[in-house]
């Protein structure tokens, strides 16, 4: 694969005897240069081989976190790479692009609220201008808050928010991206292992996600006879500002540690399913899967 053992070394380094992390807590959606630890998205661990060379590709959410972690390794095997995220993440999209161009790749920069139908279609017309075609999506754009106990505490703003960019803007970026998207190309969604092992807290986030499990294996039937394959990723619980901005600062701290590996995941360690699915030669008959990078936790 394209990461080295350093990456899961750091990752062990960086969690408390709990498996999580200092307590702390942000403005929602985080930024990355407030956390700590900073997270790991592979800067100085991922090498790439070529297996994406020349090809265009959006990430939603890509400033930071694991769309950012995507973003590198897409760069370093060889895609060109835009990143839609929102305006307040501009600082985070710029340290992304930086990335991206030192691995000798193009970088567009694409700030909307992916909430907007309008902006969520015109972040992927402009990716595909921009970028001179569109070959991978990668629906990555998501939204929890997981303050509060339950169904009990959920409100409509919240909700309506959590609805729309996990879902709306899902399907919305692949209805736009279908005039773009040719044979051998792809869709990947980000779900999460919340659809399959959902924490009260966030009963909303996880019906999402569970719907886009649904989603992705609808699509990839539907699709499948245009050459477009659809897969999704579910990861567990990773190390993205998305945690400290939506998250009681207490549970900062035992933040994944209840997963078989016994700690939280860095966003580098999702990267190389991102990049496996995505790629034409190594994931060619893969359609319709769900590949889990949840630290051992079943997705089944």
């Amino acid at each position: 694969m394209g990461t080295t053992s350093h990456i899961a070394d750091n990752a062990q380094q960086m969690v408390n005897d709990s498996g999580g992390f200092p307590a702390q807590e942000q403005e929602p959606p985080g930024l990355t240069s407030r956390m700590d630890p900073r997270p790991d998205h592979g800067e100085h661990s991922y090498r790439g081989s070529g297996r994406l060379e020349g090809l265009k590709t959006l990430i939603t959410g890509g400033d930071s976190g694991i769309g950012r972690a995507a973003a590198i390794a897409f760069a370093r095997e060889g895609a060109d790479v835009a990143i839609s995220y929102l305006p307040v993440e501009q600082p985070d999209a710029e340290e992304t692009a930086e990335w991206i161009e030192k691995a000798g790749r193009r970088a567009v920069l694409l700030p909307a609220d992916l909430q907007d139908e309008a902006q969520c279609r015109k972040v992927v017309r402009d990716a595909a201008e921009q970028l001179g075609g569109l070959d991978v999506l990668v629906n990555n754009a998501a939204y929890q808050h997981a303050r509060g106990d339950g169904l009990e505490t959920i409100d409509s703003e919240n909700l309506d928010r959590v609805m729309k960019t996990n879902l709306y803007a899902t399907i919305w970026a692949s209805q736009e991206a279908l005039q773009f998207l040719g044979r051998g190309s792809s869709i990947i969604n980000t779900t999460s292992i919340q659809a399959y092992q959902p924490a009260p807290p966030l009963v909303d986030y996880a019906a999402t996600k569970a719907a886009l499990n649904n989603l992705t294996v609808n699509l990839a039937i539907e699709l499948g006879e245009r050459g477009i394959r659809v897969n999704a990723v579910a990861p567990g619980p990773i190390w993205t500002p998305l945690q400290p901005a939506t998250q009681d600062p207490e549970k900062i701290e035992e933040f994944g540690g209840d997963t078989p590996l016994g700690r939280a995941g860095q966003p580098g360690e999702c990267a190389g399913a991102y990049v496996f699915l995505a790629s034409p030669s190594d994931a060619s008959f893969v359609s319709g899967t769900v590949l889990g990078v949840t630290g051992g936790k079943p997705i089944f």
